[in-house]
């Protein structure tokens, strides 16, 4: 018996953008623009924003279409673990670092895992965000048969911060 063969997406397969509902509009725009650096693009009248980063349409949907004045969804449900924002160097993390201790956000984590580098918080409405960097590929740890070998060690957030001058 053979297994179906899975088709394979090409290499430069990404994900676009995410789209989140939340309660509040403008409190999200504030979090998504004002402390995380990305750009309004466009609104949908007082109930959707669409924001990016370097000129792009958008890669974050904000709407209030379902959601307005709701809560987040209780723990133990199903739902969105987190999206995860790629910083493009250590430098820029860094600075989205000094940002998020401005602007008074906790971290609920912060991780090394050899492949890159991760921040984790909570948006305004308890959605997951991680904010991360990849080490260049040559870099990523690999076990004797080449195979990855993540890792989940501390990150030296004193060093991370260092980087953004």
């Amino acid at each position: 018996m053979s297994l179906p063969v899975s088709p394979v997406l090409p290499a430069a397969t990404r994900i676009g953008h995410v789209h989140l509902k939340v309660a509040d509009l403008e409190r999200a725009i504030g979090f998504y623009s004002g402390v995380l650096g990305f750009e309004l693009t466009q609104r949908y009248g007082t109930q959707a924003a669409f924001l990016s980063a370097g000129g792009y349409h958008h890669h974050i949907g904000l709407n209030t279409w379902e959601s307005r004045g709701g809560t987040p969804p209780p723990a133990g449900h199903t739902g969105l673990y987190h999206t995860a924002v790629l910083f493009p160097d250590r430098a820029s993390l860094g600075a989205a670092l000094q940002r998020l201790i401005a602007a008074g956000i906790p971290l609920d984590g912060a991780a090394d895992h050899g492949v890159s580098e991760a921040l984790y918080l909570t948006d305004p409405d308890g959605n997951g965000v991680e904010l991360y960097r990849d080490r260049p590929e040559a870099e990523w740890p690999r076990d004797a048969a080449g195979s990855l070998v993540m890792t989940n060690a501390r990150l030296d957030l004193n060093a991370l911060l260092a980087e953004a001058g």
